[in-house]
């Protein structure tokens, strides 16, 4: 994390200003290959069947990540993992990201070129081929990001919550309860004397080069897994970005039925989120996908339960921001 904390140095945002900083951060990002990329009023992408599934999400200093915790290019490779996760999720193929950044006026113009480089590691790992077509800038006391993402679904259907049939088998691809072992280990050992999160903190208890921390900070969705269930038949499939028991009730509650656990599963990996994996459905006669592993069946909603295992019904809860954000160690 240290050489990425290196950004906070240097010449401000509103030393150079939009038209310089922009051009700081556009030649770091991938490009992609839209009919018309960054330079216009609009990008234009194409979409090859007609028609492009679009997904968009926020991420808030405090809520969502925090400085302390987080270099600028965990925050960016961040940012776009988890809206690819989302397009992976319907069974389509990452094609562009739209970015939008709201910064202080006092923030160091390399902690935005590091937050590209984010976004542009994650694209080459996760989707070679999608890039960044266009996108915002602002100021706000707030370190804000919002990103939209497109994809390609290839002429097939978009696979979707509601969809999933008695007798089908539950999968997961992907990592689970990592994430949030991360976050714990974070608010337990990353933290000064006062509970705020502390850098020094973070690096003196060790917590700095725990994988579950580094999961935490840049999620590894199983992107390609996607399109490979949607060409498989999923019936249904969610991305897992508040954890398993509350996407799953989820995906339940859509399709009208219940999902039964087969697997034992900790309290972490149960309710804990941001691994982004996914959660799917498939028919009983039809070979999982490579990267799928099977959890669960779907039955018949015979009462109010949504999630069961073990004959006894899984609380649906998981993470949410208006329930679980306080406003402490911001």
């Amino acid at each position: 994390m240290d050489a990425t904390h290196d950004a906070w140095a240097g010449p401000t945002v509103e030393d150079l200003g939009e038209l310089a900083v922009l051009d700081r951060i556009v030649r770091r990002l991938p490009p992609g290959a839209p009919v018309l990329g960054p330079g216009d009023d609009c990008a234009v992408v194409a979409a090859p069947d007609g028609r492009f599934v679009v997904t968009t999400d926020m991420m808030v200093h405090g809520p969502d990540f925090r400085w302390a915790w987080s270099s600028p290019e965990d925050v960016g490779w961040k940012a776009a993992a988890t809206n690819l996760s989302d397009v992976a999720a319907m069974g389509a193929v990452p094609t562009g990201l739209v970015i939008a950044l709201a910064a202080p006026q006092d923030t160091p113009v390399a902690v935005l070129e590091s937050f590209a480089d984010g976004v542009r590691l994650a694209v080459a790992s996760l989707a070679p081929g999608c890039g960044v077509v266009g996108g915002d800038l602002s100021t706000s006391a707030t370190f804000t990001v919002s990103v939209t993402a497109f994809g390609d679904l290839e002429g097939r259907a978009p696979v979707v919550r509601s969809g999933a049939r008695p007798g089908d088998v539950l999968a997961i691809a992907g990592k689970l309860g990592s994430a949030a072992r991360g976050l714990t280990r974070l608010f337990h050992e990353g933290v000064d004397a006062a509970g705020e999160p502390s850098r020094e903190a973070t690096i003196a208890s060790g917590a700095d080069s725990d994988p579950d921390v580094g999961r935490q900070r840049r999620p590894v969705p199983p992107i390609a897994e996607g399109p490979r269930a949607a060409r498989a038949g999923a019936t249904a499939m969610l991305d897992l970005s508040d954890g398993l028991a509350i996407d799953a009730g989820r995906l339940a509650r859509a399709s009208r039925v219940t999902l039964g656990l087969e697997v034992m599963l900790d309290d972490v990996e149960l309710h804990g989120g941001e691994d982004h994996g996914l959660l799917a459905t498939f028919p009983a006669d039809v070979t999982l996908p490579a990267g799928f592993r099977r959890i669960g069946v779907v039955r018949e909603r015979a009462d109010a339960d949504l999630v069961r295992a073990d004959g006894a019904a899984v609380p649906t809860t998981g993470w949410d921001p208006y329930a679980d954000w306080d406003g402490a160690a911001g």
